[in-house]
């Protein structure tokens, strides 16, 4: 049974208590209602405190079990009921705040091919994954996601890795080349061979190592487990020498019902709630109050490079001209060439032209898909694109475009991937409160990383990872430099997002498969959100401590005024209620800017 019915089950419980009692003068009807209902709560405690105790954690569950006992044993079942309403109140206010927090994320794991065209004869059949068998024939309509691994047997296109390698530039395909599933295809239609099954494939393999990682939960103690063992050594201390000094059971029961443990239940998790409902204002929505927990004492923060450091898309870092053409008339012939064409390079050449120059406008424009554009200048050809379609030699490793003007090379145009402008100051800001060790974590090469890295202000670079390369760097961080969080974008970060103490994904433009795999999502298309989240996290545990403290403060003062006989039973419950509304009042300050 979910937290939520039995709260409702307790509501309903309790009404029928009161109605034997009052309506019809049946009080012991009331109370075998009410012994019922704590028997059942209690052995169910009692399980989730076996399963909490075998996981080497220690909850607040034992003292609220005595509470409920105890006040039953002695006849105090008005009070037993207070404690009953109270920590499955409490249990509900949890797992609303992990539905709420994770309703806008629900939607977003439809990334996963679902279906393939297979070719058979003249036909296309669609079937769904499990009946493409290897050697199979697929078609892969333009824009699709590719359901399976395979190699092209016809056509030529380009195809989007970015999700899963993190590179930013399309891969040009052609027959004989291998695409992986969870790619999307270009503008042309390709036809591939089946080289692997749908569950050993790339997308799959990748998904495997997400739910691996879940099942594998790194160890944590919340903020109301810590508190939990003092307390209620504390309680039993107290209620057992005002039981021994007064031989009066009755006195032992009225200690732990002034110390039944709502603070702890209550103050926290709506500090959690109301923390996580100023987070999503600013940006990030956090799935559960643990990430919270974990985020307010961050040590180590790792970070994939391309769509989460970098912008994710290329931009023209320098015009180089040679030969008869100037800086200006090398742009403007190379943009308005490029004007018609749906190229990733080519869109940001031609806005990044348009802002410099007057483009060239060209008649007539060839292009071809994967090599370049080509067409007449002044009475030669003109040929812009990758250096062999170019016919010029190849300068560099960066990512460049080559023109070429007759047979004389006139040129090349270099792009790089944008560091965001706010990547700076969030590095900063997370150093500044408090995170000790700031990496990042790519596929990209070396010298590109180590130069984005190093505008960025991070001082720890491994590059060329595949997604297991990633799990293994941090599973490696060693506990002293522990919580850590991961932050990525792509379908390649989902197992890392998965197994971090805290992955946070890139919500915005990023994987959906990366969403769902993490504990927090950043909404908007800004990195600042991440510290921003992380400021709020602090701040939250900090008043869900403040709040936890001063419930915690008013309980002793009860308990030891309840062992001296002054307050009864359902006056300690009724005292405890007011002690839970400070409690509560107090929680509810982590919903405000500070």
């Amino acid at each position: 049974m979910s937290h939520f019915k039995k709260f409702v089950a307790t509501i309903l419980v309790g009404v029928a208590a009161l109605i034997s009692q009052f309506a019809f003068g049946q009080p012991k009807v009331a109370f075998l209602l009410v012994a019922i209902l704590g028997g059942i709560v209690a052995l169910s405690m009692v399980k989730e405190m076996i399963a909490t105790l075998k996981s080497g954690r220690y909850g607040v569950d034992i003292l609220a079990i005595t509470a409920i006992v105890a006040t039953l044993a002695v006849g105090q079942y008005w009070a037993s009921l207070m404690i009953l309403i109270m920590l499955t109140g409490g249990d509900s206010l949890e797992d609303y705040a992990s539905q709420e927090a994770s309703r806008e994320l629900r939607h977003l794991l439809n990334q996963a091919p679902q279906q393939a065209h297979r070719i058979a004869g003249k036909e296309l059949q669609d079937v769904t994954l499990d009946q493409v068998k290897i050697g199979d024939r697929l078609l892969v309509k333009p824009q699709e996601i590719v359901p399976v691994d395979g190699l092209v047997v016809a056509g030529a296109s380009e195809v989007d890795e970015s999700s899963l390698t993190g590179e930013a530039k399309p891969v040009a395909k052609e027959h004989g080349d291998e695409v992986m599933s969870g790619s999307v295809n270009g503008a042309v239609a390709l036809q591939i061979k089946v080289s692997k099954l749908a569950q050993d494939s790339q997308y799959q393999t990748i998904v495997k190592l997400v739910k691996e990682s879940q099942a594998k939960p790194a160890h944590f103690v919340r903020l109301a487990d810590r508190y939990a063992v003092p307390f209620t050594i504390l309680a039993y201390l107290i209620g057992g020498i005002a039981w021994f000094v007064t031989k009066d059971p009755v006195r032992f029961a009225q200690v732990l019902v002034v110390a039944s443990p709502c603070p702890l239940i209550l103050a926290a998790p709506i500090a959690l709630i109301a923390g996580m409902s100023r987070s999503s204002r600013k940006g990030m929505i956090v799935k559960t109050g643990t990430t919270i927990e974990k985020m307010a004492t961050l040590k180590t923060v790792a970070f994939d490079k391309t769509g989460t450091i970098t912008a994710g898309t290329l931009a023209v870092e320098a015009v180089i001209p040679e030969g008869p053409f100037k800086e200006e008339e090398l742009l403007a012939l190379a943009a308005g060439a490029e004007e018609s064409s749906t190229h990733i390079l080519a869109r940001s050449l031609v806005q990044y032209g348009k802002s410099k120059v007057t483009l060239h406008h060209f008649e007539e424009v060839k292009e071809v898909v994967g090599q370049g554009i080509e067409t007449n200048y002044q009475g030669k050809a003109l040929k812009i694109g990758s250096a062999a379609f170019a016919g010029v030699p190849k300068v560099g490793t960066g990512t460049a475009i080559y023109l070429s003007w007759g047979d004389q090379s006139v040129g090349r145009i270099t792009f790089k991937d944008q560091i965001r402008p706010e990547a700076a100051a969030t590095i900063a800001k997370l150093r500044s409160l408090g995170t000790d060790q700031v990496m990042m974590i790519t596929g990209d090469q070396a010298a590109v990383a180590e130069q984005i890295a190093q505008n960025a202000g991070i001082t720890t670079v491994h590059a060329n990872c595949l997604p297991q390369d990633k799990l293994m760097i941090l599973k490696n961080v060693p506990a002293n430099e522990r919580p850590l969080m991961m932050v990525g974008d792509g379908v390649n970060d989902a197992p890392a997002l998965a197994i971090a103490d805290v992955g946070v994904a890139m919500g915005a433009r990023g994987s959906s498969a990366a969403s769902e795999s993490a504990a927090a999502v950043v909404l908007k298309d800004d990195l600042s959100c991440v510290a921003d989240g992380v400021q709020v996290a602090q701040e939250t545990m900090k008043i869900a401590k403040q709040s936890v403290l001063i419930g915690l403060f008013c309980c002793v003062v009860l308990m030891i005024i309840a062992a001296f006989g002054v307050i009864p039973t359902l006056l300690g419950a009724i005292l405890q209620e007011v002690v839970d509304t400070l409690s509560i009042l107090s929680a509810l300050r982590a919903k405000n800017d500070h």
